[in-house]
């Protein structure tokens, strides 16, 4: 096996941007911190991610240059959709594309971490990369999700 394609449902969150806390114990400062995922739902949506890419992964992690695709599939905000006769109707000026948050290399982030030690030993394999974000074209939560794409290269 060089490759294999996979899909996972859910509402895609990123991973990258960090908390940091500083230990207090009796009021008093310890010197140690905590760091913590800012987006508190990532370490769920990893889960998701490892136990499809579980299911697809080849017997032994691959080794040696790997290329990911990952398109992103993110639901629709209301607002694009009509109201009154039009309930429902995709908005003539809704974007395709969504260029607001969240950033797409920190979704990328959360699916690269997930899959390590898994499909790939080491997202630092990951020679060639590319990853797109749209809009969802259905109105169910299954279009909702990231579609992935590993090769050996």
């Amino acid at each position: 096996m060089t490759s294999i394609t996979f899909f996972v449902a859910g509402i895609p969150k990123p991973a990258g941007s960090k908390t940091a806390f500083a230990i207090k114990k009796g009021g008093v400062y310890t010197g140690r911190t905590v760091v913590m995922d800012a987006c508190k739902k990532t370490k769920s949506w990893q889960a998701t991610v490892k136990a499809e890419a579980r299911k697809h992964a080849p017997a032994t992690p691959f080794v040696g240059p790997i290329e990911v695709f990952l398109h992103f599939s993110l639901p629709r905000p209301k607002s694009h959709y009509g109201k009154g006769k039009n309930l429902g109707e995709l908005k003539s000026t809704a974007p395709y594309y969504p260029t607001g948050r969240p950033d797409v290399l920190k979704l990328a982030r959360a699916v690269e971490d997930a899959m390590t030690g898994v499909v790939y030993g080491d997202d630092a394999q990951i020679v060639r990369e590319r990853i797109m974000k749209v809009y969802t074209g259905g109105k169910t939560s299954f279009d909702v999700g990231v579609r992935i794409e590993v090769c050996l290269i």
